[in-house]
């Protein structure tokens, strides 16, 4: 059963479409992490266009970690309770680790998280020859896909770390080419998470579809950040680029709403979040 959020504005529905126009207009798009309903409701209340249900509740709500743990199931579970929140916030899912591993996999993936969670697209992250081909079956099978570039979570073994991407030339033109393959192969949106701020605004740039910037500086078209980040309820150090917006107000809603105002009208990131 769905529950009426009675918070909710009467706004209009943010669609896949009304991203690429706000990139159209320079509108920031503000995205911001959630995991269940109750977050979800002050998503919704604040305003904020994406709400994403990612992978990382592996590591701020299931204590693990990395992301490498999430299974399907467990992504499925938290989108349908997030999407029981909102009613006009756009809302995207994670494919989990080894969900693309072929494209049968990536296919019923996304199928799960749009039909039993309620997704209105799906993330996925790379740009490899295999996630290329899925990009482009899902969105020719009507599911709208967010490609993630950059630091990757789900390749933290393979780079050693939370490392941060594309900062030799190299690199950085390998990441620009990787942005025009995904948004080639049929991506919506693109998520670029850790690289150098010169490179963010290059490759936000050289493509059409919107970009969502976390830790990627403040020339990307919108912004995310893990929710428990922003809150300043995540253990351990912040990371560089994100910012604790509870400080200093006396509740939930109101650092919720301060970072929608933030991103919004560019205030943040400031250049102290940002890579060079």
């Amino acid at each position: 059963m769905y529950v009426q959020n009675a918070n909710a504005s009467d706004r209009k529905p943010v669609t896949v479409p009304g991203l690429r126009a706000m990139k159209a207009e320079g509108r920031r798009i503000v995205m911001l992490t959630a995991y269940d309903a109750s977050f979800a409701w002050q998503l919704e209340a604040a305003g904020v266009d994406v709400a994403l249900v990612g992978d990382s509740l592996g590591m701020v709500v299931q204590g693990l970690r990395s992301t490498l743990s999430v299974t399907l199931d467990h992504m499925v579970y938290h989108t349908s309770i997030v999407a029981r929140g909102l009613q006009a916030t756009l809302l995207v899912a994670d494919l989990p680790f080894m969900a693309d591993r072929d494209l049968p996999h990536m296919l019923e993936a996304g199928a799960r998280l749009v039909g039993e969670g309620g997704a209105a697209m799906v993330k996925v992250e790379g740009a490899a020859s295999h996630i290329l081909e899925g990009i482009e079956a899902l969105v020719t099978r009507a599911i709208p896909v967010c490609a993630h570039l950059g630091l990757t979570p789900q390749s933290v073994n393979k780079f050693g770390g939370f490392r941060i991407q594309g900062r030799e030339e190299s690199a950085a033109e390998r990441l620009l080419d990787q942005a025009r393959a995904v948004e080639a192969a049929g991506a919506d949106l693109i998520v670029l998470e850790g690289i150098p701020t010169a490179l963010g605004k290059r490759i936000t740039e050289a493509v059409s579809v919107p970009t969502i910037g976390i830790g990627a500086g403040p020339h990307c078209d919108g912004q995310v950040l893990v929710l428990h980040d922003m809150l300043g309820v995540t253990p351990g150090k912040r990371p560089k680029f994100s910012k604790d917006f509870l400080a200093g107000r006396d509740s939930v809603a109101a650092a919720i709403a301060a970072y929608v105002h933030d991103v919004r009208d560019g205030s943040f990131p400031g250049p102290e979040h940002g890579f060079n």
